[in-house]
């Protein structure tokens, strides 16, 4: 027995199967569970939520992202320079139980980039500017501004140690 099909819903049944089988591949290439980043940004803080607890932390390049443990259901993530990097969390048993990809990047909304010939600043802007610690800036002013930093840090570990810091 034949059954024939008027010429507009043969099209329509095309389109059809055309879009389910793009559908299909886009499913595909997606991929379980890390179909959406976790987005963060530069000295910014996201908390992660775990439906499980979590006995294990990996992350792929730790100088992208830093993660702390704050409860077995509770990460902290926090990001530390821009770029692309994952974060798997296994349980007790080694199984894995998250899996993401990291973005991280600059807040461009308020990061103001002064360029001197070759050499690039960048300033923190909102609501007034100061320097930003950013790689890439010219060596001097990104190395004075992060001697700075770490001298702060020392006063600030010494203070909490009760000891005097070293200048």
């Amino acid at each position: 027995m034949r059954i024939d099909v008027p010429a507009p819903q043969k099209r329509s049944i095309g389109a059809r199967a055309s879009l389910f089988i793009a559908a299909l591949f886009i499913g595909l290439q997606a991929g379980p569970a890390r179909a959406v980043n976790l987005n963060v940004e530069i000295d910014q803080a996201t908390l992660v939520k775990l439906d499980k607890p979590g006995a294990e932390v990996i992350v792929g390049n730790p100088s992208i992202a830093d993660v702390a443990v704050q409860s077995g259901k509770l990460l902290v993530v926090t990001g530390k320079s821009a770029g692309l990097t994952n974060l798997m969390v296994l349980d007790g048993g080694g199984k894995l139980i998250y899996d993401k990809k990291v973005v991280v990047s600059a807040d461009k909304k308020r990061l103001v980039t002064v360029s001197k010939g070759v050499a690039r600043e960048t300033y923190s802007c909102r609501p007034q500017c100061d320097p930003s610690l950013t790689p890439g800036d010219a060596e001097a002013y990104f190395g004075a501004l992060a001697k700075g930093i770490r001298d702060k840090i020392g006063l600030t570990q010494s203070t909490v140690d009760g000891t005097t810091a070293q200048q």
